[in-house]
């Protein structure tokens, strides 16, 4: 008889780089470990508000750790995630509020496409270096990312509804719950615990505790059964 699946819930934004690669690390390993992998888009800024936190960037010198740290990273992980000293003001000016609400509305209406959406908002943002949440820039993601005009348009026109305002709340509100004090946030759904994990590099750990083997950050598929 088959092991039950183990509920890994990823809380994360699109403004966070670290959250692209627990992202990509995960969506991997969906294919590999006995998990069920569970996309949870939230919004860092209620979740630094509620908790009191401050972006990390605001430090001068771990802003300096940062941009060798997640190159470095991007490297690892083999995601390409470009950054750069006016990233951080990007962050703190423009933030990711649109962006989440799209993704948001996604989940909702289009879960097939939460994954493919997602990741091409972190391209716009963390490759091309390019707006996110202006109604032009979240139309050319939703195209890029295999949506008609026209599902793109009804969409978009969703952004602003109590609907989706109260499901990214409620989201963020979860993660927060769980103990998430920034992104990423993975939750495993684990012998009847819920274990918290914060970072992208906390996913071998995570592995440890729920009995699967890390493979490394870029691990090969498992041969079909003949």
């Amino acid at each position: 008889m088959a092991a039950a699946r183990t509920l890994v819930e990823l809380f994360y934004d699109v403004v966070s780089p670290y959250s692209w690669l627990g992202f990509e690390v995960l969506c991997r390993y969906q294919h590999i470990w006995n998990i069920d992998l569970r996309f949870r888009p939230a919004f860092l800024g209620g979740i630094m508000q509620a908790t009191g936190n401050k972006p990390p960037a605001m430090l001068p010198k771990r802003a300096e750790y940062l941009l060798k740290d997640i190159k470095r990273m991007g490297k690892y992980y083999q995601v390409p995630v470009q950054i750069s000293a006016d990233d951080f003001q990007r962050i703190l000016g423009k933030g990711s509020l649109g962006a989440m609400r799209f993704i948001t509305a996604i989940d909702m209406t289009q879960p097939q496409f939460l994954e493919p959406v997602s990741r091409e908002f972190w391209i716009r943002f963390w490759s091309q270096h390019e707006d996110i949440n202006q109604p032009a820039s979240i139309l050319a993601v939703a195209r890029q990312a295999g949506l008609s005009s026209e599902q793109a348009q009804k969409l978009l026109e969703m952004v602003s509804s109590p609907a989706v305002k109260n499901r990214l709340k409620e989201t963020t509100e979860d993660a927060i719950k769980f103990g998430a004090f920034g992104m990423p946030a993975v939750v495993a759904h684990y012998n009847g615990e819920q274990h918290l994990f914060f970072g992208s590099d906390r996913l071998e750990l995570l592995g440890s505790v729920i009995g699967e083997k890390w493979l490394g950050p870029v691990p090969s598929l498992p041969s079909p059964k003949m």
